[in-house]
């Protein structure tokens, strides 16, 4: 199984959120953006919301990717949410939405940018990889699905 490169702090995985709206969705990633990456939480949320306005980032099979750019950030980061019940994302493909990867990159890294999308638009189309998310049981399996490492900071 191939696994991601983009960074990814293993706070930044939410493994059964009770969320109801992308709102919702954009409010918790950018509140684990902001305890796992140090980033402002108001920030992340607008750009979040100001991405999402030029059109969905449901991309099918029940996955979205939103995604933003960061002043602050010096490289891509990735956050993680499986939702408890699956909600309405206005996707492509029409499905409802239980998972959600959020890709927040430099201000100014247009080709990492597209590169991290490109590689985690690939691994979510895994139909096994998608499998194995759904049923991983804690927030550590899911860092160790996406990134292939065990948390060092675990006990």
């Amino acid at each position: 199984m191939e696994y991601l490169s983009v960074h990814i702090d293993p706070a930044a995985i939410e493994a059964s959120a009770d969320l109801l709206s992308k709102p919702q969705i954009f409010e918790l990633l950018a509140k684990k953006a902001a305890q796992s990456y140090d980033l402002d939480e108001h920030v992340v949320r607008e750009r979040l919301h100001d991405r999402e306005s030029l059109g969905s980032t449901g991309f099918g099979g029940s996955v979205a990717i939103p995604h933003a750019r960061i002043k602050q950030l010096n490289q891509c980061v990735g956050l993680f949410v499986r939702l408890a019940q699956p909600i309405g994302f206005d996707a492509h493909d029409g499905q409802d939405v239980d998972m959600v990867f959020g890709l927040l990159s430099p201000e100014h890294g247009s080709a990492d940018h597209l590169k991290a999308l490109a590689e985690i638009s690939r691994f979510l189309r895994d139909d096994s990889v998608i499998s194995k998310l759904r049923g991983a049981a804690s927030e550590d399996a899911l860092y160790v699905l996406l990134t292939g490492q065990q948390d060092q900071q675990a006990a």
